[in-house]
């Protein structure tokens, strides 16, 4: 089962210990923009998780609140948590029905989680997701080898550049950053 996500694009970036996810705001109910300034990204766990979100938004939001359980849980493990969160998505009939995908990272750790029962890591410090993904993806790769651009400011820069290209992604963006604490 794939899924085709229209009206989201999230980016995750890690650099120089710093991590920063953003997200458009466009938010479309088949051929229609229904919202333009939706808020797809979130800090959890006493704001040292960063969470990106995809897919219909009640699923989005019903599994953003099974996964700060799961930080609390693990004392904030995110590892443990998404492979927790993924186990229980994919095992549960009721939550493998929810449509979205998740992307979760800390100054240390990052994933895309999936209804699918996929918890990836990149190799890359970058993760996308959305219908804007592959552009953002794309911008980020090409921004984080050949820039000395801080992480938030990829994400932003690639977001930019997937809403100049994705009919799906806007410019009104949400960024959220984590820092390590001095």
């Amino acid at each position: 089962m794939s899924r085709t996500y229209h009206g989201t694009t999230i980016l995750a970036v890690r650099r120089n210990g710093n991590s920063a996810v953003g997200g458009d705001g466009q938010l479309t109910l088949e051929d229609t923009i229904i919202k333009s300034k939706g808020r797809k990204v979130r800090k959890l766990f006493e704001d040292q998780v960063l969470v990106g979100f995809a897919g219909a938004a009640a699923d989005a939001l019903a599994l953003l609140d099974i996964f700060e359980g799961k930080l609390k849980q693990h004392n904030g493990n995110l590892t443990l948590s998404a492979l927790e969160m993924a186990k229980e998505w994919r095992t549960d009939r009721n939550l493998r029905r929810l449509e979205a995908d998740m992307v979760v990272c800390d100054l240390t750790k990052m994933y895309l989680i999936s209804g699918l029962g996929e918890v990836i890591e990149p190799d890359d410090d970058i993760i996308a997701l959305g219908s804007g993904g592959s552009y953002a993806l794309s911008a980020a790769r090409a921004l984080l080898k050949h820039t000395e651009l801080s992480a938030a400011e990829i994400v932003r820069s690639a977001l930019q550049i997937a809403s100049e290209i994705c009919v799906f992604t806007n410019s009104n963006l949400t960024l959220e950053e984590l820092t390590p604490k001095k």
